[in-house]
């Protein structure tokens, strides 16, 4: 077992605690496979002559070490490294998704405490837990646009189906807190009473009206012209995110609307295999190695996106 997480079964309740608070329980591959082992284990309780039979577990509760959050996501230095040297990034993706298909479908009930930062691949497996729990220091994202790729690890299976908000959080990579994650269908319950709902609030004012259609240049031009100054400063972050990105998870996005959980992580995996190598380096690149915020996307604007080229990527 990785020294990057940390189980315990005490009174049958399993507790697995990500362990790496320097990068803010960043998944890498180390802890992915150890992660589906132990989850694997604790529903086989298998045990050798000679050794004591292992405890009985009943339920599962996931917990972050450290203040800083629950989880930062996926490790993208590690799935970069795997892309520049061909060493079998595809098969990262393939772990993540399972273990996310895992937690959806475990046989026992699972708990999620998802304090602090939570976002990406973290948000994705905490998400598919039975019980979701947040606070006042909840702090959410999938911000994936921002490096070239798209939501993933089925969180478009509650985006799809929150309106608005749910298509502004997918493809600007908008940060939002707890109580935000229970209306988006991310979270169940809070520690702290009264979280507020700051992006619902403004839901009736400019974003349900803004991201309506399947027209991913519309949803940017109404944006940019609508009297709201945060519809405006979306707009500023939709055109700095990858274009290609972008046009891609708005139709992934319309896309799992019909689909279950199931079949999210099925599109997702699927539609990294044409994604992935577009702009994910360069987005990794800049926004985490070289820290400039400025990336030089293969398109140049949304308005540049071929539509043939999208099409190629659901021709799976």
């Amino acid at each position: 077992m990785s020294e990057l997480i940390r189980t315990s079964v005490t009174d049958g309740l399993a507790r697995l605690t990500l362990n790496r608070p320097r990068a803010i329980n960043a998944l890498n591959l180390e802890m992915l496979q150890s992660m589906v082992a132990a989850l694997t284990g604790w529903t086989q309780r298998q045990h050798h002559v000679g050794e004591a039979e292992p405890p009985e577990v009943s339920a599962v509760e996931f917990t972050g070490e450290g203040e800083r959050g629950f989880s930062a996501g996926a490790d993208v230095r590690e799935l970069l490294s795997l892309l520049q040297s061909d060493g079998g990034w595809l098969q990262f993706l393939e772990l993540e998704y399972a273990l996310d298909g895992l937690v959806h479908s475990y046989p026992k009930p699972t708990r999620s405490v998802m304090t602090g930062i939570t976002m990406g691949g973290g948000l994705g497996f905490a998400s598919k837990a039975t019980t979701r729990v947040v606070d006042n220091s909840t702090l959410m994202a999938m911000p994936e646009t921002k490096i070239g790729f798209y939501p993933d690890a089925g969180v478009m299976y509650h985006l799809s189906r929150a309106g608005g908000v749910g298509t502004h959080v997918a493809l600007t990579s908008a940060q939002f807190n707890g109580g935000d994650a229970i209306r988006l269908g991310l979270a169940d319950e809070s520690l702290d009473p009264d979280l507020p709902t700051p992006l619902f609030d403004a839901a009736g004012e400019w974003i349900d009206e803004c991201y309506a259609g399947d027209d991913v240049v519309a949803i940017a031009e109404r944006l940019e012209n609508h009297e709201h100054p945060d519809a405006r400063q979306a707009a500023r972050d939709l055109r700095a995110r990858s274009p290609f990105a972008v046009t891609v998870a708005l139709r992934a996005l319309r896309r799992a609307q019909t689909l279950d959980i199931p079949e999210v992580l099925t599109q997702d995996l699927r539609l990294a295999e044409g994604v992935l190598p577009v702009d994910f380096a360069e987005g990794v690149e800049s926004v985490i190695v070289r820290k400039d915020n400025a990336p030089k996307w293969r398109h140049a604007s949304l308005e540049d996106v071929p539509a043939g080229l999208v099409d190629e990527v659901f021709s799976y």
